[in-house]
């Protein structure tokens, strides 16, 4: 079957599949068990802030599943809740004057701008649109904010008034690459953003296209998370490269002809205001750290653990009221409850420290089988992704359990999932443009970012795409450059989209890092796979479904087959040969007869007599 005809007929045949599982019967929207056990030390709490804490830090982390805002004191690693509910609170900008913060929330069924007063902690809508609006940015007089929004398939960035920005709001972009992230430059004449993945400076001073400038200027890399120094003298942003220079922390000179240079790791830089240091997370593929540079680059705090999903974060030039206001002070108080909880004993009867396989109910998989500790991990996080995304996106599996006696593909021999604490999603819905993959790389390992489209493309579900997705299929357009990177970036897909890899961190299950070989072996990249570790190294695992015996025969293993006995291969019939007789005696042979002359012809004619 022809390529075309062959992906064609496998993205109906996908569709099918899709149809059938958001037809299937909703369930129910995720919730505490009543056994579920009490929340313990270990889960995302609040410590008070000292009264001292200045240039307190306020970060959007992610937790049970929704991001809120906290407050964080560098000096002292103390955390303080600020928000928290059923909803999500991201991108918080800090006023000029320190007093205020303006956020984007979907608190009330849409992603919209509000106001927080950090002295009283009332909260203010400052926008009422289905539109996604979010990453507002303050001019710095803090009569106006720049922020994005999602208008006609895209993200744009607008300018509107502060106190209702989306009346008679300016749009600063009109283009059909992804315009998000504004930074407002201190000197109020220059607004810096990302444009699929490249930092343009624009100059509010000239009309037309003229005014933008590209910064960056990298297409193997994708910028993010532009911000200016308190003087304005200088923008810093993160870069994830690839394959040449690269990520971390860059820094930019205004006025100065010379290229962005490198500070050092992270991800979401933020300044503080004195503007000689900067804030940011150092990714890892499975946790985050913290750390603060000098604007050379050495490190003024030491690389700390912060095991929580960072969205954004900046830093904030003044203490928080104490006391907290009555708003803060009941947030602190909150510490969320178990998202999950496993349930499950050893197997007995001989079988000691042994562990059953349990089926996953309405499951499409090969062996719709997990291990009898993470089953329940598996069925909340399809749950709340149901929530999400508006459909069961984990109905189909492209594989979960698999036997031992199974044999993977080349690479494949110690996968997670023969332990069955592993599962990979389906990865034909990427060619039905239901899934796309970020390539984020960690050192010299390569991990994927999955989101998962939304049902429901009105804003009531999932966030519109920012980061430019990677293209595994590129690399077969015949192009050796695009062959040997693996694929090349993709235009950032239209629509709202659900982070799976943040949304199953947060029910314990991490992602795993691309074969080494993945630019040149499509399967090798594994970017659907999820692993629930529970803390175990892969060999442990194993001897949690076999005997070690099992674990150190040389020769696996087959299962048994239909027919006990080799089956012999046809050969070819040999033809029959003839049978000699015995000599029959020689006949002498008869002479032959000399004819005789044949007449000539008579010149005389004939007559016929009628």
């Amino acid at each position: 079957m022809p390529r075309p005809l062959l992906r064609h007929t496998l993205a109906v045949l996908l569709a099918i599949v899709i149809l059938a599982a958001c037809s299937q019967p909703a369930l129910p929207t995720p919730s505490a068990a009543a056994d579920t056990p009490s929340p313990t030390a270990s889960q995302t709490a609040s410590s008070p802030l000292a009264n001292s804490a200045e240039n307190i830090v306020i970060l959007s982390l992610e937790e049970d599943g929704y991001a809120h805002l906290f407050a964080y004191d560098p000096a002292g690693g103390a955390l303080t809740r600020l928000t928290n509910g059923d909803w999500d609170d991201i991108t918080p900008a800090p006023s000029p004057d320190g007093t205020k913060l303006a956020f984007a929330s979907n608190r009330l069924g849409h992603w919209d701008l509000f106001l927080l007063d950090l002295a009283s902690g009332e909260l203010t809508q400052l926008t009422d649109t289905p539109e996604y609006d979010a990453a507002p940015s303050w001019s710095p007089d803090g009569s106006f904010l720049a922020y994005e929004t999602y208008r006609e398939d895209n993200l744009e960035i607008v300018i509107g008034p502060a106190a209702d920005p989306a009346n008679g709001a300016i749009p600063l972009t009109h283009s059909p690459a992804a315009d998000h992230s504004p930074a407002w430059a201190p000197g109020g004449r220059q607004i810096a953003f990302i444009s699929n993945g490249e930092v343009i400076l624009a100059d509010l001073d000239r009309p037309g296209d003229d005014r933008f400038q590209n910064l960056s200027n990298t297409p193997l890399a994708s910028e993010s998370h532009p911000v200016w120094s308190p003087d304005g003298t200088r923008l810093a942003w993160a870069a994830q490269s690839q394959n040449i220079g690269r990520s971390g922390i860059y820094l930019w000179e205004a006025g100065r002809q010379f290229p962005a240079r490198w500070i050092g790791d992270g991800s979401l830089p933020a300044w503080n205001a004195g503007g000689d240091r900067l804030i940011t997370i150092v990714p890892a593929p499975n946790t985050n750290f913290i750390i603060t540079y000098a604007l050379d680059g050495n490190i003024l705090q030491p690389l700390t653990p912060f095991p929580y999903q960072v969205g954004s974060l900046v830093w904030l030039d003044a203490p928080l009221p104490a006391p907290l206001p009555a708003m803060f002070a009941q947030a602190a108080q909150f510490t969320p409850a178990p998202l999950w909880a496993a349930f499950g004993n050893p197997i007995g009867e001989g079988a000691a420290g042994r562990w059953s396989l349990v089926d996953l109910p309405d499951v499409q998989a090969p062996y719709p089988q997990l291990h009898d500790l993470a089953d329940e991990a598996f069925n909340a996080l399809r749950q709340r992704l149901q929530w999400e995304a508006g459909w069961d996106a984990l109905a189909s599996l492209e594989n979960a359990f698999i036997p031992l006696t199974s044999d993977l593909d080349p690479g494949f021999s110690e996968d997670w999932l023969y332990t069955g604490r592993a599962f990979a999603i389906n990865s034909l819905m990427t060619n039905a443009g239901w899934m796309v993959a970020v390539r984020e790389d960690f050192g010299a390992q390569t991990y994927w970012r999955l989101y998962i489209r939304a049902q429901a493309q009105d804003g009531t579900l999932g966030i519109p795409l920012h980061d430019p997705p990677w293209d595994l299929h590129a690399r077969y357009n015949l192009d050796p450059q695009t062959y040997e990177q693996g694929g090349a970036y993709a235009e950032v897909p239209p629509g709202y989209w659900v982070d799976v890899t943040a949304l199953a961190a947060q029910y314990g299950w991490e992602r795993v890092p691309a074969l080494p070989n993945w630019r040149t072996y499509y399967r090798g990249a594994r970017f659907t796979e999820f692993v629930l570790t529970g803390g175990l190294d892969w060999h442990t695992a194993m001897l949690q479904l076999y005997p070690p015996e099992v674990l150190v025969t040389p020769t696996r293993l087959l299962p048994p087959t239909l027919t006990p006995t080799r089956t012999p291969t046809n050969t070819p019939t040999p033809t029959n040969t003839r049978t000699p007789r015995p000599p029959t005696p020689t006949r002498t042979p008869t002479p032959t007869r000399t004819p005789s002359q044949t007449p000539e012809p008579s010149s005389t004619p004939v007559t016929v007599v009628p």
